[in-house]
């Protein structure tokens, strides 16, 4: 089954990553990709889709869909250092997987949220990735 990350959610303040359910009179209602269990989530949590974020590089910004296959590319599908890893460790797995990221905008610290979703997404999804619909090719799938 392939991943869509555009329902795959991480929410502040809270650890791991939630798959959107639906909409909710105050918010949304997601489950918790380790243990399954449903919970709604209020509009003020700050709510992100991994679909939305993207890497800093000294070109340009790199959507995190290519830099978990780049990581998965580099580790031949196996579990990524934990967050726990020394930043030693860590800055050398983002120095395979992506050699031009942007020292001085991507930290450490977001390198530890990085590895603990694909490591999240490796054990509890796939990381074979849907591609996301445009307008113009959801309407011709549609009429065919």
């Amino acid at each position: 089954m392939k991943t869509d990350l555009t329902k795959i959610l991480t929410i502040s303040g809270q650890g791991g990553l939630f798959l959107y359910i639906a909409q909710a009179r105050n918010g949304a209602v997601v489950e918790s990709l380790a243990d399954k269990k449903r919970s709604s989530v209020g509009l003020s949590s700050k709510i992100t889709a991994l679909e939305d974020i993207s890497i800093y590089t000294e070109d340009e910004e790199v959507k995190l869909k290519d830099v978990f296959l780049k990581m998965k590319e580099v580790l031949g599908g196996a579990e990524a250092p934990t967050s726990k890893a020394g930043s030693d460790e860590l800055k050398a797995l983002f120095g395979k997987a992506l050699p031009d990221y942007d020292r001085d905008r991507f930290y450490v610290s977001h390198m530890k949220k990085v590895v603990d979703w694909y490591n999240c997404l490796l054990k509890y999804a796939s990381l074979d990735f849907a591609e996301p619909e445009s307008g113009a090719e959801a309407e011709s799938s549609e009429k065919e």
